[in-house]
């Protein structure tokens, strides 16, 4: 493995004065430049310099590139899987699956604009005759915004940060990319913008196209923001520290789209009969949903709401049996697994919770916790609401289906909502449904939330504060709207139209 530890600025790999140090689950330490203002600087003007080829492109040209980076990093994937499991504690395999998932997105991206469907092209020919006002020649097709910011994930290293559906979404769009790398994977990163270098270099693409800044303080991601030269950030983390740059952007003198994934307690609703015929095997099922990678999925389902019963306690006995066989699970950092015990505690000393299943690791470790409270308590205590990121799960335990559908009024904005049901379940079903629908981006029937397909369907977002723009997805192909703007073309001869879209 040859890391640099530097950032890649228009082709070339530079370093800076600063130095911060990575934090491995396991394996050596390594050192890494941190960015500087001027090299935010940099990296933007390089986009920006690059948005004048790159930006009219062909669908041809980008698509070659798409391919060329999921080329790249495949033939990288035995140092991305080395270095990732070592900064991340992640297991080998959840990493080439990982792996896997970004580099099929890059491909699916290269396939979708090759359609060309996404331009929604429209044309409405002049009406020359028509009285009492002749209308005029207009075409209208998207075109690209420019260029993009992108924050990596801490929670998934590849999928979800450098070569991610951000950045995968806005090169197919046109929009050349800045990321801003975690520091809790920049080995990872590196090796990644390393692939990024070798395809740029093969397909005689403008080096600007894509860009790396690392470090590990605030400043470098608020200067990213500010920069005047970015049209758009995409973001997935935590809710703090999304809502601080999304405030930035707003606040700018040229405010911009801020499309952030920022947190989530997917909850999921057990209809009666469900429960009667299938509650032990539903409490299994939840059980290996939320200690799935110790619990770090956005789409991790925090909490369960059923109706109060014999039955309900039986769900509460199968689901904590479950969990109780989860072994302890390295975290992805020292920071994360504080944070988790920290929102464990929240919730534990909450007057109106009860303890079903606790226990106390240390360090980056964490186990599973169950706590339980009631549908009255769950609607007076907005807290309870609040994400905790990791294995934890919250049982409430309400007292008829009017007070299921009081919680389901209650909810803030989710990523996703489910429902537990069976055929006698229906009508409850056809009650609740309206009102999820308003709460999240995705509704699933029977199944568990983790796990976000990557297709044309998908839609992973939701109202505030899932995320920050509800009537867009960073998940699946409708994600490259984000990036792309309607131009309205009025009475332009057919060659000249033809030459400014190029090959749109």
């Amino acid at each position: 493995m040859a890391l640099m530890g530097k950032h890649l600025i228009a082709g070339n790999w530079v370093g800076s004065d600063a130095t911060f140090e990575s934090s491995p689950a396991h394996g050596p330490v390594h050192k890494f430049h941190s960015g500087t203002p001027a090299q935010v600087d940099q990296a933007c003007q390089a986009a920006e310099d690059a948005f004048e080829s790159y930006g009219y492109s062909t669908r041809a040209e980008r698509a070659a590139l798409l391919n060329a980076i999921a080329d790249e990093i495949e033939a990288r994937g035995a140092e991305i899987t080395e270095i990732g499991t070592q900064e991340t504690g992640l297991p080998e395999a959840r990493l080439q699956g990982e792996r896997g998932r970004t580099t099929g997105q890059l491909r699916l991206f290269a396939d979708h604009i090759a359609k060309g469907d996404y331009l929604d092209r429209r044309h409405d020919p002049a009406l020359l005759d028509r009285q009492p006002i002749p209308r005029p020649d207009l075409k209208m097709i998207q075109r690209p915004i420019g260029p993009v910011a992108v924050f990596g994930a801490s929670n998934f290293p590849l999928a979800f940060s450098t070569a991610g559906g951000d950045t995968a979404s806005a090169l197919a769009a046109g929009c050349p990319v800045v990321v801003k790398g975690h520091p809790a994977h920049p080995g990872t990163t590196e090796i990644v913008a390393q692939a990024f270098a070798a395809a740029i270099t093969a397909t005689g693409t403008h080096p600007g196209t894509f860009n790396l800044i690392q470090g590990d303080s605030q400043g470098v991601g608020s200067a990213l923001v500010q920069h005047p030269l970015i049209r758009a950030v995409g973001f997935t983390g935590s809710l703090g520290g999304g809502r601080a740059l999304f405030d930035i952007c707003a606040q700018r003198l040229d405010p911009i789209p801020f499309f952030g994934e920022l947190g989530s307690v997917n909850p999921i609703f057990v209809l009666s009969a469900a429960m009667t015929a299938r509650g032990a095997a539903i409490a299994e099922g939840w059980a290996a949903s939320l200690t799935m990678g110790a619990g770090q999925f956005c789409t991790n389902p925090g909490v369960v709401v059923l109706i109060g019963g014999p039955e309900a306690d039986e769900f509460v006995a199968s689901a904590k049996a479950a969990l109780g066989k989860a072994g302890a699970q390295t975290m992805l950092t020292d920071g994360i697994a504080n944070a988790y015990r920290s929102g464990r505690d929240r919730i534990a000393a909450a007057q109106t919770v009860r303890g079903i299943l606790t226990s106390d690791c240390g360090s980056r470790d964490a186990t599973a916790d169950l706590f339980e409270t009631t549908g009255a308590a769950w609607l007076v205590n907005e807290a309870l609401g609040h994400e905790v990121f990791g294995p934890l799960g919250l049982i409430v335990r309400v007292a008829d289906f009017d007070q299921m559908q009081s919680v389901a009024h209650s909810l803030e904005g989710q990523l996703t909502c489910t429902l537990q049901l069976d055929a006698a379940d229906t009508a409850d079903a056809n009650v609740l449904v309206p009102v999820l629908e308003r709460k999240a981006g995705r509704l699933l029937v029977n199944g568990f939330p983790t796990g976000v397909e990557v297709a044309d369907a998908m839609v992973h977002g939701g109202p505030y504060p899932a995320s920050t723009n509800f009537g867009h997805t960073s998940v699946g192909t409708m994600a490259i709207r984000r990036f792309l703007r309607p131009v309205c073309y009025q009475n332009f001869p057919e060659d000249l139209y033809s030459a400014v879209i190029l090959g749109a």
